[in-house]
């Protein structure tokens, strides 16, 4: 990776940001204002940033008593809208294979990679949430039928946008034939849970199909990344353990009988910015007084085995000297410096040594500068940890035009991204091939 340029996502589960603080400083309500949403894909565009990822459920998880859902209200429909207001970026969303059906996935995908001109991808998942299948009626179904239904709702997806084949031609009102019949054929495809006859009703877009991102997981989610996904969002916490993971993928995709670069890999990384690394802080302040700070001082009395009557007053000599860490806590060593020198708890806790805003021991994360935030990315990107990046941010509307106008150049000047965009479609962005139907390569081993 050290000597290519690096991807950029932008993940938008929602359009507040991932601090439980961030919708209570918001200048605008975000979960139901798609105008918000709409903004921030059109600054991510702004950016050059390679597509905005937006993952989904299917069911209320959070306490609204404290803050909004987690997700945005319905993805597809977002980034419909998000569609005709941006030209360039692509639009990534999860489409569970536990509850559609490839027809449906096929013919939404397609509507809307058509409708952006190319830039749609899949986010292809299997649920396993008791109450993501109570919302649809559904038990959960063992291990092995869930990887079984994937396995065929993908293959019966891809094939359904291959069944409109690109020499069905344009319409052509001088002979009066809109399409060419003999190139847009049913597939008749039958597996043990779902299928389809197809064909599908929308032509290829400029890309060809959607492209598919899957999650890195383990096992059989591992199989499935490397026999169907294009991209693949992964979570490592350091970046030795992300080159593992980059290694791993790119040896099951040969023994898949593909080629190692059709995949690429986006780990997850999360940032709190500012102007300097004390606004950046102080910004983290804001948040956390926004979201209250109660609950998470007994937390950090416990990692430093003392009591904290007062959070907005650095703890004394003595309070230093009786300092006893917690043994299993990972961020003890980072605390105990902290405290050393001279810092408030409210300082410490807004360093995000305690799980808050995704800043813990199990995901890799800055708060800092501009300048901080592309030292940590190029760190990974030379350890080649991924071909990019998946960006996750405290606070969307604070936090978003410090990486597009700050962090981005400095990542240009590194020689580490492009001046812009190189093409138009997201197969463009990120480098792969056409693809329309199903990979013979794959389709030639087993087929749905």
């Amino acid at each position: 990776m050290a000597d290519k340029e690096m991807l950029l996502g932008l993940s938008l589960s929602e359009a507040y940001g991932l601090h439980p603080g961030a919708w209570r400083v918001a200048a605008r309500e975000a979960y139901t204002d798609v105008d918000v949403f709409v903004q921030a894909a059109e600054r991510a565009e702004q950016g050059g940033m390679d597509f905005l990822f937006v993952p989904d459920r299917v069911f209320l998880h959070e306490d609204l008593t404290y803050g909004p859902p987690f997700f945005t209200m319905d993805p597809l429909m977002v980034l419909s809208a998000v569609a005709y207001t941006t030209d360039c970026i692509g639009l990534v969303t999860s489409a569970s294979t536990s509850f559609h059906e490839p027809y449906t996935i096929a013919r939404q995908f397609r509507a809307l990679d058509v409708m952006s001109h190319g830039r749609a991808g899949w986010n292809a998942i299997p649920s396993y949430e008791p109450d993501a299948f109570a919302n649809h009626g559904m038990p959960v179904p063992p291990r092995e039928k869930k990887y079984e239904r994937l396995h065929e709702a993908i293959q019966i997806t891809q094939a359904l946008w291959g069944s409109w084949r690109r020499e069905a031609g344009q319409p052509d009102k001088t002979s009066g034939r809109f399409a060419d019949m003999r190139h847009i054929r049913p597939i008749n495809l039958q597996g043990n849970q779902v299928g389809s006859r197809g064909p599908l009703q929308i032509p290829p877009s400029e890309q060809g199909q959607p492209v598919i991102f899957m999650p890195f997981a383990s096992g059989a989610s591992l199989d499935a990344a490397a026999r169907y996904a294009d991209g693949v969002v992964a979570m490592p916490r350091t970046p030795d353990e992300g080159r593992q993971q980059v290694e791993l993928m790119r040896s099951l995709v040969e023994q898949a009988g593909r080629d190692a670069d059709d995949v690429k890999v986006f780990p997850f990384m999360q940032f709190s910015l500012g102007v300097t690394e004390r606004d950046a802080i102080e910004h983290r302040m804001v948040l956390d007084r926004a979201a209250g700070v109660d609950d998470l001082v007994p937390q950090l009395a416990a990692v430093l085995g003392i009591t904290i009557d007062d959070v907005d007053t650095p703890l004394s000599d003595a309070q230093i000297a009786a300092l006893t860490p917690h043994p299993h806590s990972p961020r003890t060593t980072r605390i105990i410096e902290l405290a050393t020198q001279g810092l408030t708890p409210r300082e410490i806790l807004a360093w995000g040594v305690i799980s808050r805003g995704g800043f813990d021991s199990a995901n890799p994360g800055m708060i800092g500068s501009p300048e901080q935030a592309a030292d940590m990315i190029e760190e990974w990107m030379h350890a080649g940890a991924g071909d990019g990046l998946t960006v996750v941010l405290s606070d969307v509307q604070h936090d978003l035009p410090l990486f597009v106008e700050h962090v981005v150049p400095i990542l240009r000047q590194r020689g580490l991204r492009p001046e812009g965009y190189l093409g138009s479609t997201l197969r463009d962005h990120l480098g792969l091939k056409e693809q329309l139907g199903l990979d013979p390569r794959i389709s030639s081993q087993d087929n749905a």
